[in-house]
């Protein structure tokens, strides 16, 4: 199959899906803004990449022509845009199909309630695509909450290479908690430091540590609220790690904690049941679709820090609650977010794109027949 995929080529979900794409023997040119670049240089080398000439906002619609007849050159037997907002707008503008539109969070979650006309651009995107994909259930919902969208919406996780991300014992004292993720407000890392803090005050004597790798512009503040807090000698934030290394660091923690205020998916989370380890989360829409809880892991009310640290406590006293937990995350995790699995429940929605492409020009020729 010919696939045309439209997205940021600085994103690492965008290289992660052509690559797959590419590997299972699909065709791929990937089209990209110009500030969307892909400097890492970690993009399969069968990839054909095409950086098209407008850059910024305006460059979403300013490309349309030069994107539609560089798609007439390469005749894919299907495009998939990802993120209805921006690259939503770009294919829209070149008018081209059979079209997956792939919504990915902030593009159904923060944008369209920026203004009405914001909404109505996205609704636009929507209408234009064959076929709508999502990665997760509770996204879905939110564009039929939003958009009053009635046509199907396919869902195509964003899983792990389980191959990769598996259980691999780690040698360690005490106990760990821990978290892979940005340092942004968004995130609540200032929540778990906060857990982890009430979890150290209740605890019985012993060993205990958190280990936060990541980036972002909390550093600074996250940083001062740990020496506020007296935790110094045993919270740490550690900095980014390649992502090969991310299942080795996730072996080493006891209990993965992630109090994000906003998720659309919880490929956090999926990581670490992935890696057999359980995980404490807030109960926001994303982690709702990947943690089971009581099961996986446990859920806490978003922003509720306590119960962060009554869930630490629990996992901690009980070891064999944490070694049930974390096998039942792996079970999850092959069952539902293999990241093979989910190539090929996309290789399923593009076809659904191709038919229902292919009977929409149907009943409009026959349309305009009658007419």
């Amino acid at each position: 199959m010919k696939i045309a995929f439209v997205s940021a080529a600085s994103s690492s979900h965008t290289v992660k899906w052509v690559n797959a794409l590419c590997k299972r023997g699909h065709k791929v040119r990937l089209y990209s803004l110009p500030e969307h670049e892909n400097r890492q240089k970690n993009l399969n080398p069968e990839v054909e990449v095409v950086y098209l000439g407008k850059s910024g906002f305006a460059g979403y619609f300013l490309n349309g022509g030069e994107l539609r007849r560089d798609l007439t050159d390469f005749a894919p037997d299907v495009i998939n845009a990802h993120y209805a907002s921006g690259y939503g707008t770009l294919v829209r503008m070149a008018r081209s199909h059979p079209l997956v539109l792939s919504v990915w969070g902030s593009d159904v979650y923060e944008f369209p309630l920026k203004s009405p006309v914001h909404k109505l651009l996205v609704a636009g995107n929507l209408k234009a695509a064959d076929v709508v994909a999502s990665t997760s259930e509770v996204m879905a919902g939110q564009v039929r909450r939003v958009f009053g969208e009635r046509r199907k919406i396919w869902i195509t996780p964003f899983g792990v290479d389980c191959s990769q991300f598996s259980p691999q014992p780690q040698e360690h004292d005490g106990f760990c908690v821990g978290a892979v993720k940005a340092l942004e407000d968004v995130y609540g890392m200032d929540d778990l430091i906060r857990a982890f803090a009430l979890f150290v005050q209740k605890a019985p004597p012993g060993s205990y540590s958190l280990k936060i790798y990541g980036k972002g512009s909390r550093q600074e503040a996250l940083q001062q609220l740990i020496d506020s807090l007296g935790l110094s000698e045993c919270a740490s934030l550690c900095g980014v790690i390649p992502n090969p290394q991310v299942p080795k660091v996730l072996s080493c923690m006891d209990a993965v904690c992630l109090p994000s205020r906003s998720e659309s998916f919880g490929v956090s989370a999926v990581e670490a049941m992935a890696c057999g380890v359980p995980v404490v989360a807030s109960n926001v829409d994303g982690f709702l679709e990947t943690v089971e809880d009581g099961v996986t892991g446990f859920l806490a009310p978003c922003g509720d820090v306590e119960a962060l640290a009554e869930h630490l406590l629990r996992l901690c006293r009980d070891p064999s609650l944490r070694s049930r937990m974390g096998a039942a995350g792996r079970e999850r995790v092959l069952r539902l977010f293999d990241f093979k699995k989910n190539v090929e429940q996309k290789e399923e929605v593009y076809e659904a794109a191709i038919v229902a492409h292919k009977k929409g020009s149907e009943r409009w020729k026959w349309l305009s027949e009658k007419q």
